[in-house]
């Protein structure tokens, strides 16, 4: 988990981060912790959607119409909750009504999907989500743009964000739609080993006694998490996926029939950023190994013939296809 959440904040084209696990394992505490590790964002004074100075392309109509003077910012990176039970128009946006009643005029309040453009997007229980809205963050996920057509408002504005979703798969699972636009899913067990389950315990109550002071134990290890996303984030524009990985990968996708060709691509940019946060040199089959059950295990069909998990399916196909 800790690993594919790192990747989706060097490469946020990977394609987001799924967790689903045992309840009480840290899923969500983990994915609201990532907030403290990001390195911070340059982004337009004023913009309410953070646009990026260095993307004219990707500039909300508001920030294009001032191109030429944009005065910009530092800010920290976002990472939005959308809770369960948000409404439509808390999520894409909706008429400013104070401004409409007041002073007569048509403004938009921006939504959920604006607060997330450039971060992350994290949504609890993400298997309890309502059809409506799992529709509507197809269209955005897909597009990177949020459309809004009502009550006389026309608006588009950017939200790319990386979507990171947890739940617990005894309580429903995940419509298919959704899950592949998870570019990773990772399971999350229970620890089962004594000195694991003390050393949580233990740092919990250490936190809620005094939670300046845990933070400040940590504040050393946070800041060289946060430098080593920076370096990965500079080495990755200069590592190329060699030949005979692209072809390694191609060749396991083949072997585990997965539909479509996101599995290969997937592999491909896991791999890149993988060999990025670990400053390596080039791409090798053994990080296509270490990512392949992270990025190919919801992409399975299911085989009534094999009663084995996803996850064992493509470790064996791993061990039969990357075998040197």
């Amino acid at each position: 988990m800790r690993q594919a959440l790192l990747i989706a904040a060097v490469d946020p084209s990977v394609g987001g981060v799924l967790v689903f696990g045992d309840r009480g394992t840290g899923k969500s505490t983990a994915i609201r912790g990532l907030a403290a590790l990001l390195p911070p964002m340059r982004a337009v004074a004023g913009c309410p959607y953070a646009c990026d100075p260095a993307r004219p392309g990707d500039l909300c109509h508001r920030c294009r119409d001032h191109a030429g003077g944009l005065e910009t910012h530092i800010v920290p990176v976002p990472v939005v909750d959308l809770p369960l039970g948000a409404t439509e128009d808390r999520v894409v946006g909706a008429l400013d009504l104070e401004r409409a009643l007041t002073q007569g005029q048509k403004a938009f309040e921006p939504g959920l999907l604006a607060r997330a453009n450039r971060g992350f997007l994290y949504i609890d229980e993400v298997n309890l989500l309502d059809d409506h809205l799992v529709d509507l963050l197809l269209d955005v996920a897909a597009s990177g743009v949020n459309t809004v057509e009502r009550e006389g408002l026309s608006i588009r504005h950017p939200a790319r964000f990386v979507l990171v979703g947890s739940g617990n798969p005894e309580e429903g699972e995940l419509r298919p739609q959704l899950l592949d636009r998870f570019g990773l899913a990772v399971e999350v067990t229970t620890p089962t080993d004594l000195p694991t389950r003390i050393d949580v315990v233990r740092r919990r109550d250490a936190y809620e006694r005094d939670p300046a002071a845990f933070r400040a134990a940590y504040a050393e290890a946070d800041r060289a998490i946060r430098d080593t996303l920076t370096q990965a984030r500079a080495h990755l524009p200069s590592l190329t996926v060699p030949d005979a990985t692209l072809e390694a990968a191609a060749r396991l996708c083949l072997a585990l029939g997965t539909d479509g060709l996101r599995g290969e691509l997937t592999l491909m940019r896991t791999a890149r950023a993988l060999a990025a946060l670990e400053g390596a040199e080039t791409i090798g089959l053994d990080h296509l190994a270490r990512i392949a059950p992270a990025s190919l295990r919801h992409r399975l069909r299911r085989n009534p013939l094999d009663e084995s998990g996803s996850t064992a399916r493509v470790t064996r196909a791993v061990a039969e296809v990357l075998a040197p």
